[in-house]
């Protein structure tokens, strides 16, 4: 038996689902026009992903401003950094814990934002508390004068579509260019703990 496709029929367009890597960047530009100490933040540099699990952690930052670095460039733009978003930070948080933790991945980020770290900001130079006593005054400054709306949206329960990569830079990757090609954009779950605020 041979099936047939009939062109006539047409698919039902699928929900709308919310994009919570482009969210996530919609967050990050909050923060750098609320907060003084996130002003050199400039949200189209940093490519916002959904990624692997990574032991506990809910996301990492990558620097991308040495010379043997590869180039990412997406819409045109060069990235400096990018945010890879572990699936603790989608499945169990809060919104004000996902908003914890962009500002602790912030934090990374060099005051000079060339594509370094931050030295001083490093897990192994803080000890034992790490960035959490810089994070909890900056998280309660920004819950009180950021966008609620994104709050809101951060706190959203279901699924959603993320950018993922189709193949990631490594350090010893061949390829010394990344675009859109190397992403895709695919769904994921997010399981939103209760709200604290």
């Amino acid at each position: 038996m041979t099936l047939r496709y009939d062109h006539r029929v047409r698919r039902k367009k699928p929900t709308e689902r919310p994009n919570a890597t482009l969210l996530c960047r919609r967050v990050l530009e909050d923060v750098s026009r609320t907060l003084p100490e996130f002003q050199h933040i400039d949200a189209s540099r940093i490519l916002m992903v959904a990624g692997e699990a990574r032991r506990s952690s809910r996301a990492t930052v990558k620097a991308f401003g040495k010379k043997d670095d590869p180039a990412i460039v997406i819409g045109g733009r060069r990235a400096l950094y990018s945010i890879t978003l572990r699936p603790k930070f989608f499945r169990t948080s809060t919104a004000e814990e996902r908003v914890a933790t962009l500002l602790h991945e912030l934090l990374h980020i060099s005051p000079a934002f060339d594509g370094t770290l931050d030295e001083s900001h490093r897990h192994d130079a803080l000890g034992k508390n790490g960035l959490s006593p810089l994070v909890a005054p900056l998280l309660e400054r920004y819950l009180d004068a950021g966008d609620p709306q994104l709050l809101m949206q951060l706190g959203y329960d279901g699924e959603v579509i993320a950018r993922q990569w189709l193949e990631r830079p490594t350090g010893d990757a061949s390829r010394k260019r990344y675009t859109e090609k190397q992403l895709f954009v695919g769904p994921l779950r997010m399981i939103t703990r209760r709200r604290l605020h």
